[in-house]
């Protein structure tokens, strides 16, 4: 059975919807008692396993933090955090790389003469540390890389390169997913590029996430600032012809990042008009279309979900979300530890010897990198836990 995924991005920050007020009381779940299939193992997960766990959490009732991760402290951050959830609660993760996340992985002192293929090597780094590390933190793991407009798919290119030599050698790819974003362009040219990749990607059993409509803000090089507001709302009849179009390919597996009114980044509230309803539309809308019994088909990714209220994110949750993506909030949790690591320890960094506990007292200990940050690594983890709970992503392994 086909499996079609809608990502749709965020808003990052709390919200008013303009439909908040007319939304329905939450309802229980109906399949709160369903079981994580048997499928889904600690490490990554890839190919009919990666759906099987988005198809669990959909009839769950979770979404699966997507965090993106710039170093081997992210990554273990991201790693910690889920598996002190496994301890407390439990719950799955996806760790990301950007296009610069894996430029700055692989050094940039590499990034002017080599840009893709420093990002493309920093990428496959990040990813092997992962596939090394995860079976040891015990909770399953989806790898994932983020935007990628038309001008960058040099470096696409060579993921996918990346993934079909490690499908060669393992039976499986290396990563679970990748995004295309070509927003930009007209739809028309957008779903075919995107069918184009899809039929090379289902060779190797990776899910393409594309995306649909325009995702306001900064983020990682993609500036939308001044993109016209109409473009920030993607209309129910435009998901339902990427869905026709991606459903169509042999073991197609894809996701869809359909804006409604999402913008990158945190700002005050007002600023950004987020309109979940459009999820829940297009769901009614698409199973109409398909005629079937299932009256939630799609499977939605909430983009850019820092700062969002958690009545929004739960109402997303609702209409089938099992994905968001929280990166805003986890920069700023990774500097905000480090910082009050350098507010406590200040008078014992300011110099190699020297401090209130005596003028000959060596400070090694405190200026020593691992620990600031150790301090980020911690702060970031406690982000994610509360993320976790919003995201009802606890209790489900």
């Amino acid at each position: 059975m086909k499996l079609a995924i809608l990502a749709l991005a965020a808003s990052a920050n709390a919200f008013t919807s303009p439909s908040s007020a007319a939304r329905p009381a939450a309802t229980s779940l109906k399949a709160a008692t369903a079981t994580l299939p048997a499928t889904v193992k600690p490490g990554v997960v890839t190919g009919d396993a990666l759906m099987d766990l988005l198809a669990y959490a959909k009839e769950r009732g979770f979404a699966i933090p997507a965090v993106n991760a710039v170093s081997s402290c992210g990554i273990n951050a991201c790693l910690e955090a889920a598996a002190k959830r496994v301890t407390a609660y439990g719950g799955p993760i996806i760790v990301q790389f950007s296009r610069g996340g894996g430029q700055f992985l692989a050094g940039k002192y590499l990034v002017k003469e080599f840009p893709d293929e420093a990002s493309v090597a920093g990428c496959v780094a990040g990813a092997l540390q992962v596939r090394e590390l995860a079976k040891f933190y015990k909770v399953p793991v989806i790898l994932h890389t983020d935007h990628c407009m038309r001008d960058w798919l040099p470096w696409f290119d060579g993921l996918l390169e990346a993934n079909e030599d490690y499908f060669a050698k393992n039976g499986e790819p290396l990563f679970s997913s990748h995004m295309l974003d070509l927003s930009e362009d007209t739809i028309e040219d957008n779903i075919a590029t995107c069918v184009e990749y899809l039929e090379r990607m289902s060779k190797v059993d990776l899910l393409l996430e594309m995306e649909l409509g325009i995702t306001g803000g900064e983020e990682d090089g993609v500036d939308n600032s001044d993109v016209d507001s109409s473009k920030l709302y993607t209309q129910p009849e435009e998901v339902w012809q990427v869905y026709e179009a991606l459903s169509k390919v042999p073991n197609g597996k894809f996701t869809v990042a359909a804006a409604f009114g999402n913008v990158h980044g945190v700002y005050s509230p007002g600023n950004v008009q987020l309109d979940p309803q459009i999820l829940h539309n297009t769901q009614a809308f698409i199973s109409e279309k398909l005629g079937g019994d299932d009256k939630k088909p799609v499977y939605f990714v909430f983009h850019g979900g820092s700062g969002s209220s958690r009545e929004d994110i739960q109402y997303a949750i609702e209409a089938g979300t099992i994905k968001m993506n929280i990166d805003t909030d986890t920069q700023w949790s990774f500097w905000d530890g480090i910082r009050a690591y350098e507010l406590k320890n200040r008078d014992y960094l300011q110099a190699q010897i020297g401090n209130p506990d005596g003028d000959d007292k060596p400070n090694k200990k405190y200026y020593d990198p691992r620990m600031c940050l150790r301090s980020a690594e911690e702060a970031t983890v406690e982000r994610l836990g509360a993320a976790m709970e919003d995201l009802k992503c606890v209790n489900v392994l």
